[in-house]
């Protein structure tokens, strides 16, 4: 399995279709959740994902401090299989990145209140109350340094 650390302006027109078609296929059809994914916080991100023979198994992007959040932000975060342990190494992964390439001393995840868990075991915190986007339940959660 390939990581690959790229940002926007660096991925492929393929890259990018790739990622796009899991991101619809997960969090728009999956999740039954009319939204508008593509935004522009992708234009302001590192797209860290794992590749196995040319194929998309997990993604994750990591979006510079001060344009959704004083912090730097972790989004989009989705393995093809799932609890087999690949998620868990891609936020790994972009923990890292966020503090390579940002400085990141916190780093700030709106998470789906369903994955609380996951998160936490990465060292995040939850900061909010649970909340509803786009009608699905979740919180603010930072992990420090």
């Amino acid at each position: 399995m390939q990581l690959i650390v790229k940002h926007f302006n660096e991925l492929t027109a393929n890259e990018l279709y790739e990622i796009y078609k899991l991101r619809a296929a997960v969090f728009v059809v999956e999740q039954n959740c009319a939204y508008q994914d593509i935004d522009e916080a992708d234009k302001h991100a590192y797209h860290v994902f794992f590749q196995e023979d040319g194929a998309l198994q997990a993604y994750l992007r990591i979006v510079e401090p001060g344009f959704c959040y004083e912090e730097t932000l972790i989004g989009r975060v989705i393995a093809v299989k799932r609890r087999c342990g690949i998620g868990s190494r891609l936020l790994t992964e972009g923990i890292r990145v966020a503090e390579e390439k940002f400085g990141a001393e916190v780093i700030r995840i709106a998470a789906q209140t369903y994955a609380v868990p996951f998160y936490e075991q990465a060292g995040f915190k939850t900061v909010s109350q649970e909340f509803t986007e786009d009608g699905i339940p979740h919180v603010q959660m930072l992990r420090r340094k």
